[in-house]
């Protein structure tokens, strides 16, 4: 792996807002846009606990999901690609998460008792991938990276 694809996958993450997670369950796949902050690689999202692909996670915590633009060209497309596995935060952690969460979406500073409890009563999860890709079709069509995503770089 190039290791100058790095800072441009992790500055793709941090200049995105919304992954697109694909989850399995008992009712077979499904996917769903979530809006998400991340720390390094690792990403945050919350999500009412109801719902599919919440209730997928819960049974299988394995996912794999997208993060991309609605590019119009072909050439012009750059994304990421990854799986992972995900897991319910609390505590310390999911504090924690709100934070970033906060810092990267301004318009949940405003007073909005509709915001505030969705923020209080959704689950806050980290999806921590074990395999990433950062795709740059301006290198090629269907070109990708893959990120080493070991602690030691």
């Amino acid at each position: 792996m190039n290791e100058a694809v790095r800072p441009l996958a992790l500055t793709y993450l941090q200049t995105h807002r919304v992954m697109t997670l694909a989850t399995y369950g008992e009712d077979g796949v499904w996917a769903a846009a979530v809006f998400y902050v991340n720390d390094d690689f690792t990403l945050y999202f919350l999500s009412a606990g109801h719902t599919r692909h919440a209730q997928n996670m819960l049974a299988q915590p394995r996912v794999a999901a997208t993060i991309q633009e609605d590019y119009a060209d072909w050439p012009a497309i750059q994304g990421v690609q990854l799986e992972g596995d995900v897991r319910i935060l609390e505590g310390e952690e999911r504090a924690t998460a709100v934070t970033l969460y906060r810092r990267k979406y301004p318009f949940l500073s405003q007073t909005n008792p509709q915001i505030e409890a969705a923020l209080t009563q959704a689950n806050w999860y980290q999806l921590t991938p074990t395999r990433l890709y950062f795709i740059d079709n301006s290198k090629g069509l269907g070109h990708r990276d893959e990120i080493n995503l070991s602690t030691e770089h």
